[in-house]
This record gives structure tokens, sequence and C-alpha cells, in this order.
């Protein structure tokens, strides 16, 4: 696979999130382990970590798959040519 999209596919697993109090960050979507509303919304991460966030489930949900689309386009669009690159 080409170098450019391997170092695309990597970006693509950071979802943009918004913290209670306004501050946006990047969250590595693969590391999630749990998502709950309670009713603020938790995110638990396969390390332990836990973050609060003002998006709804729902909205997490719906990021993670269009990243997950994005990949599968990526990969369909973009076949190893064999050489590991």
């Amino acid at each position: 696979m080409d170098r450019s999209i391997n170092i695309l596919l990597e970006g693509l697993s950071m979802i943009s999130l918004t913290r209670i109090n306004g501050k946006v960050f990047v969250l590595n979507s693969e590391l999630i382990e749990v998502l709950e509303e309670t009713p603020d919304t938790v995110i638990t991460l396969t390390n332990g970590n836990r973050y609060v966030v003002s998006e709804t489930v729902d909205e997490i949900v719906d990021k993670i798959v269009k990243y997950k689309k994005k990949v599968f386009h990526l990969a369909v669009n973009n076949p190893d040519d064999g050489n590991g690159v």
C-alpha cells in the first residue's frame, strides 16, 4: 500500500470530540471500550482512561462509523500492491 495511504489511515482513527468545558480534542476511536450516558457521556478506553464529553453516544457512534467507512473506502480503492509499503 502507498506510504501516503498508510499515513492517512493512521490519522483516520482520530475523532474530534468536545469536553464538557468546551475544549475540543481528538481521540483514537480504536481505543474505545465503553460508551455510556450517565446522563453525561463517558468514554472509557481500553487502558482505563475516562473522558466526559458533550457529544451523545449516538453522535460518537456516527463519527466512528464515518471513520470506518473512510478506512474501508481507502482500502478498497487502494489495494495493496504486494510490496508491503
